[in-house]
């Protein structure tokens, strides 16, 4: 195999189990957040807000793991 199938290999795998991980973590999150809004639905907006940014910052851990693919990709840094 050579080196540009072995990068090409790495981004998809880099890609997938980026998008696996944080579609997981989002719905375990979503799920919590409404067993919590169902206990105590005074606290609904409190949750809501950190819900929303805990839901930013794991599309950004994802989206950053999708640029450095990008660069592997295009920039090839290895000299493929």
């Amino acid at each position: 195999m050579t080196t540009l199938g072995l990068v090409a290999l790495a981004c998809g795998l880099i890609i997938g189990l980026g998008a696996i991980g944080a579609c997981i973590g989002i719905a375990l999150m979503g799920g919590k957040y409404l067993e919590a809004s169902a206990r105590q639905p005074e606290l609904m907006n409190t949750l809501q807000t950190k819900m929303f940014l805990l839901a930013g910052l794991i599309d950004a851990a994802f989206l950053i793991g999708v640029g450095i693919a990008m660069l592997f990709v295009f920039a090839k840094p290895f000299g493929a």
